[in-house]
């Protein structure tokens, strides 16, 4: 496969769009990562649980899709990513305000 076929296959132009579209496939690949680790968690103690991982997941994936969405110029896409990204980063900082007994 020469990189003309990987530019025509994720249907891109150029280069620099190539690297957007890597940082889309990114930020879909830590949205799965975070509900593995969810799942994994909750297998090991037999009870649904959310650790704080899936938190972290959740903004490493919300602002590399929210980005990649502000390069594409998707409207749908970047309200629903600003949205998560503002959820995920309240819930850190609620569990962050429970350990230090300020809640």
């Amino acid at each position: 496969m020469n990189p003309d076929d990987i530019l025509r296959f994720l249907n891109v132009t150029n280069w620099g769009e190539f690297w957007w579209v890597i940082v889309g496939l990114a930020g879909q690949l830590m949205f799965t990562g975070r509900f593995l680790v969810q799942w994994l968690a909750s297998e090991r103690v037999h009870k649904s649980v959310v650790p704080v991982a899936f938190w972290w997941f959740s903004i490493g994936g919300g602002v590399m899709l929210l980005l990649y969405s502000i390069w594409r110029k998707d409207p749908v896409f970047i309200l629903g990513q600003s949205l998560g990204v503002f959820i995920y980063s309240r819930n850190l900082w609620l569990i962050r305000q429970e350990k230090r007994g300020l809640r």
